[in-house]
């Protein structure tokens, strides 16, 4: 039986892992397919907006910029992926620990697309799964494919971990 300690580290490092992954494949694709990578500005812009009370924007890129909103968004990239890691530990438990699989993680990363799609994209302006955009199937195909990526990572996460701590 794991630790406290080691049940968080485990998160941290699956969490950690997985965001990286999925930043890496937006590097990728910029570079290879010239698709934008996703802008953590404008949800560190959205989120610091939060603290006086407005939570919808119509769209973000109109709201006026916050200090320390890309760093917020980045640091709210990388909290959120970690949450997202505790979800998965959460239910794969400590059997899934002991031997990462793959087909929790990717099941686990494409159920948190339901965030950006039913919070963020609204919250900023976007309407639900991007339906307010000018190409609402290429935004949510764009985000299911993160989110696969990011389950992915959260499998290469699992094993980074279970070969550090275990």
């Amino acid at each position: 039986m794991a630790t406290a300690t080691t049940c968080f580290l485990t998160v941290l490092i699956t969490g950690i892992t997985a965001t990286l992954v999925m930043d890496g494949w937006s590097v990728l694709r910029q570079r290879a397919f010239a698709i934008a990578a996703p802008n953590y500005g404008l949800v560190g812009r959205w989120i610091l907006h939060m603290r006086h009370g407005q939570f919808r924007h119509n769209p973000i890129t109109q709201s006026p910029p916050v200090a320390g909103e890309t760093v917020g968004g980045w640091l709210a990239h990388y909290l959120i992926g970690i949450v997202f890691a505790s979800l998965l530990l959460a239910t794969g438990g400590q059997a899934w620990i002991n031997h990462p699989t793959a087909g929790l993680p990717i099941l686990i990363g494409l159920v948190t697309v339901a965030a950006p799609f039913l919070l963020m994209q609204p919250g900023m302006g976007a309407g639900i799964a991007a339906s307010r955009t000018p190409a609402p199937n290429k935004a949510r195909l764009q985000s299911l494919l993160n989110h696969g990526v990011f389950g992915v990572g959260l499998y290469i996460g699992g094993w980074a971990s279970h070969f550090i701590l275990y």
